[in-house]
């Protein structure tokens, strides 16, 4: 199968977080889309990694995601080795995107920035030929390919973007998306006990973030990136 673009999140909801709404747009305008989460999130304070992966598997059918894979790394200690990362490769190389999205570079949490540096390496390294990896039938052996654009999506910190998305009209389905993981997010009747991202300021916090990144561009919502090398347009007709 061949994907238009490929998400990955160190944990289940980084992506619905992070690009929610421009995955959300690109899906509506026809692009095939994947998710591919690096762990199960088992070391969250709310909830359980059973729970996450149907709440995983909800928030992917409500953004209309065509596929969605977990990794099954640990969660807190995976870490950017040969290991891990040819397993990254196995996935670029299955699904063949154009683009590659991923973790914030720098964050609070530590998987974050781990999870982005793994993905990024792993993008890189997908292209060389003499790096072998084997399909899933256990004997065909991959193609190389290396995605033509690797993009990270801003999370809890407030980095500067290199470039927004409008993403008017599907901050609410970001929104339903987000609120797929009932375990980790605002519920005023859960008994769990309270996390940096349980509070009803922080879902809050993800909507006025898409309205200020709208404001500075002249749109009413917008998400963020940041870039690993240049973003080349044709003309400046391309520019809005």
């Amino acid at each position: 199968m061949k994907l238009d673009i490929l998400a990955f999140g160190a944990h289940p909801d980084d992506v619905e977080l992070g690009a929610g709404a421009t995955l959300a747009k690109e899906i509506a305008q026809g692009k095939k889309v994947g998710i591919i989460d690096l762990t199960r999130g088992e070391l969250g304070t709310r909830g359980t990694a059973e729970i996450r992966d149907k709440e995983a598997a909800a928030a992917a059918d409500i953004l209309g995601a065509t596929v969605r894979e977990n990794m099954g790394f640990s969660d807190g200690f995976f870490i950017n080795d040969k290991t891990h990362q040819l397993e990254i490769i196995k996935m670029i190389r299955k699904y063949r995107p154009e683009r590659v999205l991923c973790n914030a570079i720098d964050d609070r949490h530590i998987d974050h920035g781990k999870g982005s540096r793994l993905v990024s390496d792993a993008c890189f390294l997908s292209g060389l030929v003499k790096i072998e990896t084997i399909a899933e039938n256990g004997r065909d052996v991959q193609e190389p390919w290396r995605p033509k654009q690797v993009y990270h999506y801003i999370q809890w910190k407030n980095l500067e973007p290199d470039f927004v998305v409008d993403v008017s009209g599907y901050i609410q389905t970001k929104k339903e998306a987000i609120m797929a993981y009932g375990s980790q997010f605002y519920d005023p009747k859960s008994d769990e006990p309270e996390t940096p991202i349980s509070s009803k300021n922080f879902i809050d916090s993800v909507v006025y973030r898409a309205r200020d990144l709208g404001r500075l561009v002249g749109v009413r919502y917008a998400e963020g990136f940041t870039v690993e090398r240049y973003v080349a347009v044709n003309s400046l007709d391309d520019l809005v």
